[in-house]
């Protein structure tokens, strides 16, 4: 019967639904009665329930009133500190920097914007979608996300500490996160390509003048009024030009630290704007001739000499500049992983699931940095304008170079190569490989691009070395 009656058996399973809940229902009131019954003490003499005296009566306007000024919407248009109104916070220069709610709107806004390039664009989804997730985090109007908690005595330990404040302390405002990307960049870089063709490393070199070249940038930018650096902020701001945001962290932790935030900020996004930024760059530069030269393909590599490269490298960093040999060991440390083939597990974990994992951190905590009192600065504005002539004079200073040396090779390189010498492997080798496409069908560059892409991994490396050597004391 109960086969052929689909609604009876609806029924039946609706009255067990009713008779399960009144039942729930009646024990729960018997047993709360019987409670009250042997714990009279558990409400004062005034009828106020035990733990709610310092509790306050809401009444019903109250209630709703409270409810709107918790909204976004209120908070955009009349502030997000207590009462309303703007709230103040500190700027990296160390100056009281007034937040009004329409700066917030503007940074989640902002926030947005990255993810549409990413996702939608396709401009570096892996960097910019957790950058933008990160921003509209830290803009959200009193959810508290970046709060800095408040330190207990007794447990050692910050209380009320906010999600994004946690995972920047961890690992941003320090080395721990920037020495691990390295080692995923390491275990995922095949170092071949350099080592088939060596004279691509001073494309690499070459585009270390961009990093230079912006501290004289750096010194005509404190004619600005209200703008003033010294050559501790200036190294941090310029080292932007290698396009390495992890190398950025490590020298702004180590020379800036309160400029960290922003000129990580700008480091990050333009590694994600490189398909953007440089093409007309390596267009202006050279001919159609040039932009159409085919490089010959590369010899094989030996297994021995990629063992032997990352080993030298380490080594002659160790002994010319030291440092610089934490990030450079932790580079060869991750390459030598991937070539000795005895430790695969190892090498498998540093290139995927630790690699993942600590972008997808990284990247959340700076975008956690993006906040008004971080980013609407004049100084902030000029050290990511800094960086954007740091990372144009790297790339023009690439494709100068390989216009130069083929005054004197035979075997011509094509000067759109040398635009990857900047490090953001391998985004910039991509680069340069579309561009030669763009003109070409048939030329293929990704891998002669390679070469000056990990030489600017190495060369960005030692930039910063050198800078913490002679600053950092």
């Amino acid at each position: 019967m109960l086969k052929k009656d689909p609604i009876l058996i609806t029924k039946i399973c609706i009255l067990i639904v009713i008779g399960t809940f009144l039942f729930s229902f009646a024990s729960y009131a018997f047993n709360a009665r019987v409670q009250a019954q042997a714990a009279p003490t558990a409400q004062s003499t005034d009828g106020i329930i035990r733990g709610s005296e310092n509790i306050p009566n809401i009444s019903l306007s109250t209630f709703f009133s409270n409810i709107v000024e918790t909204t976004g919407i209120y908070a955009f248009f009349y502030g997000s500190a207590e009462g309303g109104g703007p709230r103040t916070e500190i700027d990296p220069a160390g100056s009281v920097f007034v937040v009004f709610g329409w700066m917030d709107l503007l940074m989640i806004l902002v926030g947005f914007l990255l993810i549409y390039l990413g996702a939608i664009k396709n401009f570096e989804p892996l960097l910019l979608i957790p950058i933008g997730f990160g921003t509209v985090f830290a803009n959200i109007p009193l959810a508290n996300m970046t709060s800095p908690g408040v330190w207990n005595e007794a447990t050692m330990l910050f209380e009320h500490q906010g999600f994004l404040s946690v995972i920047y302390n961890a690992g941003i405002g320090n080395e721990f996160f920037p020495l691990l990307i390295f080692m995923g960049v390491g275990a995922m870089t095949d170092f071949g390509p350099l080592i088939a063709n060596p004279k691509t490393a001073l494309l690499g070199a070459a585009a270390q003048f961009g990093v230079f070249g912006t501290l004289f940038f750096a010194t005509l930018a404190n004619l600005i009024p209200g703008v003033s650096f010294n050559m501790l902020e200036a190294s941090a701001a310029s080292i932007i030009g290698g396009a390495d945001g992890p190398t950025t962290i490590y020298i702004a932790s180590k020379l800036a630290p309160h400029l960290l935030a922003t000129v990580a900020v700008a480091a990050y996004s333009y590694m994600a704007l490189v398909p953007v930024i440089q093409p007309p760059i390596m267009r202006a530069l050279t001919t159609k001739e040039e932009r159409l030269i085919k490089m010959k393909q590369l010899r094989e590599v030996s297994q021995k000499e990629k063992l032997a490269f990352p080993i030298i490298v380490f080594a002659l960093s160790i002994v010319l500049i030291p440092a610089a040999a934490p990030l450079v060991g932790a580079l060869m440390l991750g390459n030598f992983l991937r070539e000795c083939k005895v430790a695969d597990r190892l090498s498998d974990t540093t290139q995927n699931a630790l690699m993942n994992i600590v972008s997808l951190l990284l990247s959340l905590g700076v975008g956690s940095q993006m906040t008004p009192s971080k980013f609407l600065t004049s100084s902030s504005l000029v050290i990511i304008l800094m960086g954007l002539i740091a990372f144009s004079l790297a790339s023009a200073s690439g494709v100068l170079m390989a216009k130069f040396m083929n005054l004197f090779l035979k075997e011509k390189i094509n000067p759109l190569i040398g635009s990857a010498g900047v490090s953001a492997v391998p985004m910039a080798a991509r680069v340069s490989n579309k561009v030669g496409l763009e003109e070409d069908p048939g030329n293929f560059l990704i891998m002669h691009a390679m070469g000056p892409n990990v030489a600017g991994v190495i060369g960005t490396a030692i930039a910063a070395g050198v800078m913490i050597a002679v600053y950092g004391g």
